[in-house]
């Protein structure tokens, strides 16, 4: 079985191959542990405000089992999911979301908003957090500093 760190090492390589796209890397883990899918941001090259790496991730891994619901599976992501990716998760009924660093701009699982935990809906993934955060920080401090040169 993978670990958490293990996975997350996976998701900083994915965002690594982001390109002219903000790095974030996900993965999904299968309930026995295996990596079913992987993806990196792709909003740039797919000129789609969706192709977020998680839910690209998401899309995945849902085609890798066969099925939408992802009961049993670990969304790793590097960054915090906005509301739009930490909604997807809870809709795919992941039961776990590891992520690396805090958006606190754009959050959804705990810092701006609190999408996964609100009582109302139906899902509550677990959340575990912050694992790798100042190496998934860094990717991203390091891609905006070269944003602002140019």
């Amino acid at each position: 079985m993978i670990s958490f760190e293990e996975a997350m090492r996976l998701a900083l390589a994915e965002a690594g191959a982001a390109g002219d796209d903000v790095p974030v890397g996900a993965v999904v883990i299968d309930p026995v542990g295996k990596v079913i899918a992987a993806a990196h941001n792709r909003r740039e090259q797919a000129g789609d405000p969706t192709a977020h790496a998680e839910i690209l991730a998401i899309r995945a891994a849902a085609a890798h089992l066969g099925t939408w619901r992802l009961s049993g599976c670990t969304l790793v992501v590097t960054l915090e999911p906005c509301t739009m990716c930490a909604g997807a998760a809870v809709l795919a009924r992941v039961e776990r979301i590891v992520y690396g660093a805090i958006d606190p701009k754009a959050g959804a699982v705990g810092s701006l908003w609190d999408v996964v935990r609100d009582r109302r809906l139906n899902h509550r993934p677990e959340v575990i957090a912050p694992v790798l955060a100042d190496e998934c920080g860094a990717l991203l401090t390091e891609f905006f500093a070269r944003r602002r040169v140019r």
